[in-house]
């Protein structure tokens, strides 16, 4: 077994959810296709509720900002509107956003509160590799704080953590973050991270399977281990060499604090 020593100064272990704590076909197979598959009946089921409507309000303002792009669907106002046309130019809109990987503030609001109507019903329950929480408990009893940070919103990753197959496990993370304090592969990203925990950068290890965020952290000074999961995207010999890689929360040695 490969193991990592995670450095003295770290007190804060920073998680990525897809493909590091969560496994990618659970995201692609099962919460992805359960949007497509169910926006329309939701809309129509919550059309009239305040969320939803702010949740259209703000798909339409993301899609008059992608008026330049192709294949963009605009969202007509509601004034003068036929309702059934309204909701399927929504639909259109979720579909082309989700065709091409967006990861808007707007789609994922509207994604996570479907998710949690989901969840909540008991319809669905999110999967964690197994290593994940055993881990976790260690790292916490070891005195370490666990924050996530995802680009699925706070509300969606608590619903995960909150609904998995290990039961609520929501207790085990200290605090989440979403794209809301900017992207992941931006190193800034990181600097506010650390403001808003209340640390320096240096003690957060940040653990992902992407090497685009993993390059992003260490540039603002996050140590950083990269995580192989099955179905991850695969790594170059370069970036093999260059990161410490693991295969499993187990193979972080912390040092006896």
């Amino acid at each position: 077994m490969v193991v990592v020593s995670v450095p003295a100064e770290v007190t804060v272990i920073l998680l990525d959810i897809e493909g590091t704590t969560t496994p990618i076909a659970f995201v692609k197979d099962t919460l992805f296709p359960y949007i497509k598959e169910n926006v329309k009946e939701y809309l129509q089921t919550h059309w009239d509720e305040e969320e939803c409507q702010e949740d259209v309000s703000l798909l339409r303002k993301q899609a008059e900002e992608d008026a330049h792009l192709d294949g963009v669907v605009p969202i007509p106002m509601a004034s003068g509107s036929d309702l059934q046309q309204m909701i399927q130019a929504v639909v259109d809109n979720v579909y082309w956003q989700m065709s091409h990987d967006r990861k808007t503030t707007a789609l994922k609001q509207l994604q996570g509160h479907m998710w949690k109507a989901a969840f909540t019903a008991g319809r669905m329950k999110a999967e964690f590799f197994s290593d994940v929480v055993p881990a976790v408990k260690r790292w916490r009893e070891a005195g370490m704080k666990v924050y996530i940070y995802s680009s699925g919103s706070v509300e969606a990753q608590k619903l995960l953590f909150g609904h998995s197959t290990e039961g609520d496990i929501l207790e085990l993370i200290d605090g989440h973050f979403d794209t809301k304090i900017g992207h992941k592969v931006e190193s800034e990203s990181y600097r506010k991270i650390a403001d808003s925990i209340g640390c320096l950068t240096n003690n957060i290890l940040f653990l992902t399977d992407v090497t685009l965020e993993a390059s992003a952290a260490e540039e603002a000074d996050v140590h950083v281990a990269v995580v192989v999961r099955p179905g991850n995207a695969g790594l170059t010999d370069d970036e093999k060499t260059y990161y410490n890689l693991i295969t499993s929360f187990s193979e972080l040695y912390l040092p006896s604090t």
